[in-house]
């Protein structure tokens, strides 16, 4: 019997270096399962999509990501891009691994691998932004940028505070952007501070949805929009129905779309998972359903 292919993309620098003393007990797993392990090891920002997308549709059975959220977004892309249907996997190993824990993916990276062989497989949304994608996350203004720009020796020391602390630095520069974001049935627009179109249970750490109405696969988008208040005494009740996850509250505007046409004037710098993009113009943000074959738990 031919030994199952499978391709292990590794991002040797993600959360804290945990996939240097871990990598060989991964290999086992799936190699006790009878899987035959290529392993290939990221290089740069970029590298994974460019590899994946470069594949043929045959050349493995399937692939499973060892890295954070940004490295799972390469691996995506490159999905995507190449067109291919084969599964994936995801083993996270990152800082803050925000779309596994809505997925109940475990963060015990043996756990996770064992998980992969006994899971099933489900169908997945998956964002385009334009011309490229996103697996659960594109946000812009407060503390977006600390996603891309945390050097990663200080995410590794410090883990998803990391994140927090270099927001902070960034409060001083930050300044609203003026946007008219349009869906099939309403039209709003305002100077935001803060915006994310969301797959997820969680944005950043800080935006946590309740999990009733999120469905990682059900066609459907979040958006949620914090304006620019007039004065920065109105600001503390909107950080507070952000905790508090009340987005009824003045100033917070949340809804549910498959598509969103966003125009603006300005140039805006996105992140896409924790990966920096940029926007100039109209840009359109639509949810592709039942995009990937990925495997959870079976619970």
């Amino acid at each position: 019997m031919e030994n199952k292919k499978l391709l292990l993309i590794v991002n040797p620098c993600s959360g804290r270096a945990k996939m240097y003393t871990e990598l060989l007990k991964v290999v086992e797993v799936f190699s006790y399962a009878d899987y035959l392990v290529s392993v290939y090891p990221t290089k740069a920002r970029g590298d994974a999509t460019q590899y994946v997308e470069n594949l043929n549709h045959d050349d493995f059975d399937l692939i499973v990501v060892c890295g954070g959220d940004g490295t799972l977004n390469e691996v995506i892309e490159g999905i995507m891009k190449s067109k291919n249907e084969i599964s994936l996997g995801y083993i996270p190993s990152g800082t803050l691994n925000e779309w596994s824990s809505g997925l109940n993916i475990s963060r015990n990276i043996e756990t996770a691998a064992k998980d992969i062989l006994n899971g099933k497989k489900i169908r997945l949304d998956i964002g385009r932004f334009n011309d490229k994608y996103f697996s659960y996350t594109a946000s812009f203004g407060a503390f977006t940028g600390a996603s891309y720009s945390t050097p990663q020796e200080v995410k590794n020391v410090l883990g998803q505070s990391a994140y927090f602390f270099e927001g902070i630095k960034s409060l001083s520069a930050i300044k609203p952007i003026h946007m008219k974001i349009t869906t099939e049935d309403r039209v709003v627009e305002g100077d935001y501070l803060f915006g994310a179109i969301s797959n997820s249970l969680s944005v950043g750490g800080i935006v946590k949805y309740d999990k009733t109405p999120v469905g990682l696969n059900d066609g459907i988008f979040e958006i949620i929009l914090i304006k620019n208040p007039d004065n920065i005494v109105k600001l503390q009740p909107l950080v507070d129905g952000i905790l508090k996850h009340e987005f009824d509250r003045e100033g917070i505007e949340f809804f549910r779309s498959e598509k969103f046409v966003i125009e603006t004037n300005e140039e805006v710098a996105w992140t896409l998972d924790g990966e920096y993009a940029k926007s100039n113009g109209t840009l359109t943000v639509e949810n592709i359903h039942g995009a990937i074959t990925f495997i959870v738990p079976e619970i």
